[in-house]
C-alpha cells in the first residue's frame, strides 16, 4: 500500500520578527497551519496581518532583517530553514513557485519575455532551441494566443493581465508541487481576474498542484479555495472549509471583515458599510490576551488577559472566548449607520459633449477616446468602468487637462467652456477639479510631512495663509478621521488606508467641485477599503462635491456610484442611471463584466467569456468595436455599421444593434440557465 504524499506545507509553531529600531518585532506568533497535497488554501486577513510574511518564509525569501524565532516550516516533508544552499535552491526551481502581486515588477524590464521563460528550461539543461520551443508551449498552456509574438516583446508591451499570465507561465514551467500566489489578481479588471483564476484552477486539477492563495478579495477566496485561514496580527484565528466560514463565520473579526463588503447590490443610499474600529497592532506589540479584544465589541475583561486556545468546533477552529456569540456580533449603531442625505442635484455641473483624443498620426494613430458626450450632475457620482485598455484613464486625464483633446470637442463647468489645457485654465478653474489616485505612494512626496503636503495644498489651492492654513489643516483631519499626530509623520510611517485619507484630504484643500478617483481602493484591504467608501460618501454629502469613480470592481462601483458609463475601445457602450444598468437589459459587453464578477453569496451565475484581447486602438473592428468578441453578434450588420447609441429608457442609453426585447429575451434565458445550475 503507498504512502500518503506528505503534506504540501506544514507549518509549527511558527514565529518570525523583523528586526527594526534596535529589537526584535514579531510578526507571525506561533501560528500552525497545514496545506495538504493538492489542496487549495487561502489565507485572508488586513494589511499587516502577516500573511506575505508567510509566504516568504514558506520559501526561505525573508529579508536581511527577518527570521524565525521558532517553531519550524516543512515543504513536501523537507524542514526548510535546515537546507544548505543547493537544496534550497532545488526546492525553489524545483518544488515551489511564488507568483508575485505586481508582474510588472516581477519581469525584468530589459529581457524579451520569451527569453525570459526559456531561461528557466535552460538552466534545468534543455538546449537553447528546444528550450524556445517549450516557452512557446507555456504561453500556449496558459492561453496567450499567437505566443510567438507575444515572446518577441518586453514585459512594458504587455497589458496587466498577459504580464500576470506570462508570470504564471514561468512559476509552472517546472511543474511544481506547490503554487504559491500572493494576491494574483490586484489591479486586473473583472474579465481578466476571470481568466487568471479560471487558468489557475486548470492548471490545479491538471497538475495537481497544492495552491496558497492569499488576498484581500474574499469573493476570489471563497471561488477558488478548499479550506480557509483567517489572520489578524500574525496569529490565526479562525480556519475551516471555505463555504462554513464564509456562511457561518465563528469568530469575531472574520464577522467583521465579511460585513465590510457591500453585499446583494448595497447602496450608499442604504446606509453606510460596516467598518472594523480601531488599528491592528502593530509588530512586536505587546498582547496579553486576544489579539483582537481592542476592536470587538463582544471582547470581555479575560478576552484582555488570557489568550484564547483554538477551539475545535468540529473540522474548523476558532480562536475565541466567546466563539458561539461571534455571529451575534454587534453592528455599528444605528445612528453611525446612517448615511447623510445627499439632497436634491442643482444641475448638471460638468459636461462633456464630443470629446475625442487620438494618439500618433497616419498608421500609427491611435483613437484613445471617440465622441464621448456625458452629464455629471452636482452632488453625483459618475462610475465609469471596462477592462484596461478602454479608455477610463485617458478620459480621466482629459478632463483635468493633463493632456489635451482632439480639435471640436467641449469640457463645460458649470455651464462655461473650460479650456482643455491645465495651464491655460484659471485658478478657480483648476482648484474646482482635483484627483486621487490608486496608489497614494507614487502621489505623496515621501520626504515631506504630512502637514506640508496638505498644507501646500492649502496654500496653492484655497490661497490660504498662516492661520487660515492651520484651521483648514484641523478642518481637513477631522473630515478624513486623521488625529493631530498624523500631522507630523511621513508617508513611509503610515498605512496604505491612512496614506489614502491623506491623498484624499489634499484633493479637498481647496473646495474642489468634481473629484475623479481613479481606482482609490482597489489595492486596500476589506475593512480599509470600507473606511474609504464611507468617508468618500460623506464628504460628498457635506461638501456637495461630484466624483468621478473609475475602478474595476463592479461591487464598489454600485455602492458608490448614481450613474455609471461603460467605456469599450474609448466608446460608451452604456451609460445610465447605476441600478437600471446593473438590473438590465444590459449591452452584451457589460453582460460579460457583470457576469464575470466572483461572489461572496454563492448564487449561480452563468459566466459569459470574452474571447481574445480587447483590440488595439490603433487598428479597431469595423462597424461595431465590440464584434469580434460579442457572444451574441447578430451577423454581418455588426461588422459593416457601427451602432448608434441609442435610448432604452429615458436616461439610459445602449450602443447596439440588437433590439432592447430581444436583449431582454436573451439575458433572461441566461438568467433562467443560471437559477436553474446545479
Amino acid at each position: 500500500m503507498p504512502e500518503p504524499a506528505a503534506d504540501a506545507l506544514s507549518l509549527e509553531s511558527l514565529s518570525v520578527a523583523y528586526r527594526a529600531g534596535g529589537r526584535d518585532r514579531t510578526v507571525l506568533r506561533d501560528l500552525s497551519l497545514t496545506i495538504r497535497a493538492g489542496e487549495a488554501y487561502g489565507l485572508v486577513g488586513e494589511s499587516g496581518c502577516g500573511k506575505s510574511t508567510v509566504a516568504l518564509t514558506a520559501v526561505r525569501y525573508l529579508p536581511k532583517n527577518g527570521g524565525v524565532t521558532g517553531g519550524r516550516v516543512r515543504v513536501g516533508g523537507q524542514d526548510v530553514m535546515r537546507l544548505d544552499g543547493e537544496a534550497l535552491r532545488r526546492l525553489r526551481s524545483g518544488t515551489v513557485s511564488m507568483v508575485y502581486q505586481d508582474p510588472g515588477k516581477a519581469l525584468n524590464p530589459s529581457i524579451r519575455v520569451g527569453r525570459q521563460i526559456a531561461e528557466i528550461f535552460e538552466l534545468a539543461g534543455r538546449p537553447r532551441g528546444e528550450a524556445m520551443d517549450m516557452a512557446a508551449a507555456m504561453l500556449q498552456r496558459v492561453r496567450i494566443a499567437d505566443p510567438l509574438r507575444v515572446m518577441q516583446r518586453y514585459p512594458h508591451q504587455l497589458s496587466g493581465g498577459m504580464q500576470q499570465r506570462v508570470a504564471i507561465a514561468m512559476a509552472l514551467a517546472t511543474d511544481p508541487a506547490m503554487l504559491i500566489l500572493d494576491e494574483p489578481t490586484t489591479g486586473l479588471d473583472a474579465t481578466v481576474e476571470a481568466e487568471v483564476l479560471d487558468l489557475i484552477a486548470q492548471l490545479r486539477r491538471d497538475l495537481k498542484t497544492s495552491i496558497l492563495f492569499i488576498s484581500h478579495n474574499l469573493a476570489v477566496v471563497a471561488k477558488m479555495c478548499d479550506r480557509v485561514g483567517v489572520l489578524y496580527a500574525g496569529t490565526l484565528v479562525e480556519e475551516g472549509p471555505t463555504r462554513s466560514l464564509f456562511e457561518d463565520p465563528r469568530h469575531p473579526y472574520t464577522v467583521a471583515l465579511l460585513r465590510c463588503l457591500p453585499r446583494g447590490g448595497q447602496r450608499k443610499d442604504q446606509g453606510r458599510l460596516d467598518t472594523i474600529p480601531g488599528f491592528l497592532p502593530g509588530p512586536g506589540a505587546s498582547i496579553a490576551g486576544c489579539a483582537f479584544a481592542e476592536r470587538c465589541a463582544l471582547a470581555e475583561p479575560r478576552c484582555r488577559t488570557e489568550p484564547p486556545p483554538l477551539h475545535d468546533l468540529g473540522g474548523r477552529v476558532s480562536r475565541c472566548h466567546r466563539h458561539e456569540l461571534a455571529p451575534t456580533l454587534p453592528r455599528e449603531t444605528p445612528a453611525q449607520a446612517a448615511m447623510p442625505a445627499a439632497g436634491a442635484s442643482a444641475g448638471p455641473v460638468l459636461r462633456i459633449d464630443r470629446l475625442n483624443k487620438t494618439y500618433g498620426s497616419g498608421d500609427h494613430a491611435v483613437r484613445a477616446v471617440k465622441d464621448v458626450s456625458l452629464t455629471l450632475e452636482s452632488g453625483r457620482t459618475l462610475g465609469l468602468v471596462g477592462e484596461s485598455g478602454s479608455g477610463k484613464t485617458t478620459l480621466a486625464r482629459l478632463l483635468l487637462g493633463l493632456v489635451p483633446p482632439d480639435a471640436g470637442g467641449t469640457i463645460e463647468l458649470d455651464g462655461n467652456t473650460v479650456p482643455p489645457l491645465l495651464e491655460h485654465r484659471s485658478p478657480e478653474q483648476v482648484k474646482a477639479m482635483q484627483i486621487v489616485f490608486q496608489n497614494p505612494d507614487s502621489a505623496l512626496n515621501r520626504s515631506h510631512a504630512i502637514s506640508r503636503i496638505i498644507g501646500r495644498a492649502c496654500d496653492r489651492l484655497g490661497g490660504l495663509r498662516g492661520r487660515a492654513i492651520r484651521e483648514r489643516l484641523e478642518t481637513l483631519l477631522r473630515s478624513v478621521r486623521l488625529t493631530e499626530r498624523h500631522l507630523h509623520a511621513k508617508p513611509r510611517q503610515l498605512s496604505g488606508g491612512l496614506k489614502q485619507r491623506v491623498a484624499i484630504a489634499r484633493a479637498f484643500a481647496g473646495e474642489p467641485r468634481i473629484v475623479v478617483c481613479d481606482e482609490p481602493t482597489s489595492a486596500l484591504d476589506v475593512s480599509v477599503q470600507a473606511a474609504i467608501l464611507n468617508l468618500l460618501a460623506d464628504l460628498q454629502a457635506a461638501h456637495r462635491a461630484s466624483y468621478i469613480f473609475i475602478s474595476h470592481d463592479l461591487g464598489v462601483v454600485r455602492y458608490l456610484a448614481d450613474t455609471v458609463a461603460v467605456l469599450y475601445l474609448g466608446r460608451i457602450m452604456e451609460a445610465g442611471p447605476s441600478e437600471r444598468v446593473f438590473a438590465g437589459p444590459h449591452h452584451p459587453y457589460t453582460e460579460a463584466l457583470l457576469s464575470a464578477v466572483p461572489k461572496l453569496e454563492g448564487e449561480a451565475s452563468l459566466r459569459i467569456r470574452l474571447e481574445g484581447e480587447i483590440p488595439s486602438a490603433s487598428n479597431p473592428p469595423s462597424g461595431c468595436v465590440f464584434h469580434t468578441r460579442c457572444p451574441r453578434k447578430l451577423g454581418p450588420v455588426c461588422e459593416r455599421e457601427e451602432p448608434p447609441l441609442a435610448d432604452a429608457a429615458p436616461g439610459h442609453a445602449i450602443r447596439c444593434h440588437i433590439p432592447l426585447a430581444d436583449l431582454a429575451r436573451l439575458q433572461g434565458k441566461a438568467a433562467a440557465l443560471a437559477d436553474a445550475a446545479p
